[in-house]
């Protein structure tokens, strides 16, 4: 498994500055493992010191790890093979730093609505289970039945409470789904899928694809890389089948002969305003600088995305969750209030 994108950008930052220093790759990796918080990351450093030693190359020892993507360990073996390896480290630490903050951004607005759907669904569960055969005892006792929907209900509630263990085990079940989406690789792949074909996620995460595309496009094409063999690389980033399409056709287009900006144009990866900074940038030699934008740019439009969809559905969910809350209550309460009625 792969080392978090927190883990690889504090990596690559502390390489970067250890080879700024004038210090070598061996010693430096040395000091990291004698300061490792972690017997973890001591094995890591361990594994990739005692494969320096061996070969003192620092692309094959980072192989041998087996803890590094693959899109950081090609632009690692580029910058050993260029002399840039100083500053590869430091963009891949400011990738992953940037790649860390959009993931944060995302989990804190979806925790909260998760956590409130959560609650509410167990204020369901006590009213169906624990207080709807309370209020049916009172229905007896005063002559009566509850019917309808109530009546429904608590049937649920019973049935949920003499199988428990089954509904026990389906928690489990999706605790474990979630567990697997979240943190297991293939898990996190069929997410990605899941979430790429979601009519409410997939425009956004289109857009994290594009955005993670100009960054590994500012990365590769300021490692001194042409436009092509960027476009090679940055698209064993993408796991978005619409964007990684795109860049396929891109890359058809510019291996015809089309010029790389009208390429990105006619393919569709970026919009229009985009592709028409690219192509400035394209003109002026400046297109790394100005895909490392357009990357920053992307990330902004993402979060007032996100922050756009959550303000929709939070009061959305919470409008829905109180309206099953009052449905069941007046289902109750409306029939007792008649019966009270009736025998004053």
């Amino acid at each position: 498994m792969y080392l978090n994108n927190s883990e690889l950008s504090t990596f690559f930052d502390q390489m970067a500055m250890i080879l700024h220093s004038g210090i070598s790759v061996i010693e430096g990796i040395a000091i990291m493992k004698d300061d490792a918080y972690t017997k973890e990351g001591e094995a890591i450093l361990q594994t990739i010191y005692d494969q320096m030693e061996e070969t003192g190359c620092l692309y094959t020892s980072l192989v041998h790890s087996g803890v590094f993507p693959p899109y950081a360990l090609e632009l690692i073996h580029i910058g050993e093979e260029t002399g840039h390896l100083e500053k590869i480290m430091r963009s891949l630490s400011l990738y992953y730093e940037r790649a860390e903050d959009v993931r944060q951004s995302i989990k804190s607005a979806v925790v909260y609505p998760l956590i409130m759907i959560g609650m509410m669904f167990i204020v369901i569960l006590i009213l169906i289970i624990k207080v709807l055969p309370m209020f049916n005892q009172v229905f007896i006792q005063l002559g009566s039945e509850m019917t309808g929907f109530s009546l429904a209900l608590m049937n649920i509630g019973t049935a949920l409470s003499q199988y428990s263990f089954i509904f026990i085990i389906l928690l489990i079940l999706i605790a474990a789904a979630v567990i697997f989406l979240s943190y297991v690789p293939s898990g996190i792949q069929l997410r990605s899928k899941m979430a790429a074909h979601f009519f409410l996620t997939r425009k956004i995460t289109e857009k994290m694809a594009v955005s993670k595309f100009a960054a590994g496009m500012s990365l590769t094409l300021s490692s001194g890389l042409d436009t092509f063999e960027s476009l090679e690389m940055a698209s064993q980033l993408i796991d978005n089948p619409v964007v990684k399409k795109q860049i396929a056709d891109c890359q058809k287009y510019t291996s015809e002969g089309m010029d790389f900006s009208e390429a990105l144009s006619k393919s569709g990866v970026f919009s229009a305003m985009y592709s028409r900074t690219a192509s400035i940038g394209y003109k002026a030699g400046a297109l790394d600088e100005l895909m490392e934008k357009i990357s920053m740019q992307y990330e902004d439009e993402i979060t007032l995305q996100m922050n756009h969809l959550i303000g929709i559905l939070e009061p959305s969910l919470v409008a829905l969750l109180s309206i099953i809350v009052g449905l069941i209550l007046l289902s109750v309460m409306l029939p007792l209030l008649g019966i009270m009625t009736n025998i004053g």
